[in-house]
């Protein structure tokens, strides 16, 4: 497949590039400062990176015309980039719904999905202090999974817990509309092997997924 890889300079984006290419598809990575970006590893040759202005639709529409599928790591680095999220998705949805491109998978959080049925008191208390301290960017990336529903894209949202920076194992519990029950922690490198698996699953289509180890 033909593959865009938004936020490819960051910790999930740079899993999804070299898993993509380690599969065989011919990745095009959207970066603003290519100095930043740094994949090794098999595919290179099908590799393009193409630089943008991540502001400017006008200026993303190359990148996402003739694509099979749109994958976007995109979102805050801290608390203080808090809308950042939503800005930039707005940005590429309009370059995709321009050029007719319809498959979007973007990473998300585990707190702007449901509650998992049967958690414990212990990660209910987790949840509900985590959403207190990080509201600003849990309301950011909520507001970008309204924009994802009122377009025409066939968008999937992935939504995990605590991110680690541990191997990948592609061994992780996946819940289409849900939150696995314990949600605690997953690798920023399963999280991206679960947004690739979701790239070509319809049962995803127009949902969020719950996954966690």
């Amino acid at each position: 497949m033909r593959l865009t890889v938004f936020g490819a300079t960051g910790g999930i984006g740079r899993h999804v590039v070299q898993q993509a290419l380690a599969s065989g598809h011919e990745v095009t990575a959207v970066v603003r400062d290519p100095a930043r970006f740094s994949v090794q590893g098999k595919g290179l040759e099908i590799l393009e990176v193409f630089q943008a202005d991540l502001t400017d639709p006008e200026s993303l529409r190359a990148a996402v015309a003739g694509r099979h599928a749109v994958l976007s790591g995109l979102g805050a680095r801290k608390r203080s980039d808090a809308g950042i999220t939503t800005r930039l998705t707005r940005s590429v949805l309009a370059a995709m719904e321009a050029e007719g491109t319809r498959r979007l998978v973007v990473v998300s959080a585990a707190p702007v999905g449901p509650e998992a049925p049967g958690d414990g008191l212990l990660d209910r208390a987790m949840r509900s202090m985590i959403s207190a301290v990080l509201k600003d960017v849990y309301v950011d990336l909520a507001a970008m999974e309204a924009e994802l529903a009122a377009s025409a894209t066939d968008w999937t949202s992935v939504r995990p817990p605590k991110l680690t920076d541990k191997p990948l194992t592609g061994t992780y519990r996946r819940v289409v509309g849900g939150t696995p029950k314990a949600a605690r922690t997953i690798a920023r490198a399963d999280v991206a092997h679960a947004m690739l698996a979701c790239v070509d699953d319809p049962a995803t289509v127009k949902q969020g997924v719950g996954v966690a180890y």
